[in-house]
């Protein structure tokens, strides 16, 4: 199977919810979609869709960088780890990479809380990804 027809719902969902600046490519075996979603609860639901084509993010062959965009309705929310940094990850969960880190006690933005666990954060230096929840404490 041809990796756009493996994902083909993904890029249906993010025609459809209108991502800015979409692009699909294939190159050596990796299928990148990369653009720029409307909102948070945006990105969330194309992770969603993912999370039922590969349900534990194995299979190695996607590469989904949709950032949201930057005037996205948005809340702050306060790192509030014992000692340590908060890292940022690509997708939610332990699995995915780690594409920055927010030091204990930093404000930062929170772009959407469509999971109860990971919320979509942006950094002050706007790295955007995925936080654990527990670490996070929003501001009023």
């Amino acid at each position: 199977m041809a990796l756009q027809d493996k994902y083909q719902a993904i890029t249906n969902a993010a025609l459809q919810a209108g991502i800015t600046d979409l692009q699909v490519r294939e190159q050596s075996g990796v299928l990148y979609i990369d653009g720029t979603a409307p909102s948070g609860s945006v990105k969330d639901q194309l992770w969603d869709i993912y999370g039922q084509i590969d349900p534990n993010f194995t299979g190695g062959d996607l590469i989904l960088d949709v950032k949201v965009a930057a005037n996205a309705n948005v809340t702050r929310a306060r790192v509030t780890t014992d000692s340590s940094n908060l890292n940022i990850r690509k997708g939610p969960g332990t699995d995915q990479p780690i594409v920055g880190k927010a030091a204990k006690d930093e404000v930062i933005t929170v772009v959407s809380q469509g999971n109860p666990q990971w919320w979509l954060v942006r950094t002050a230096d706007g790295e955007e990804g995925y936080a654990y929840a527990t670490y996070l404490t929003a501001e009023a």
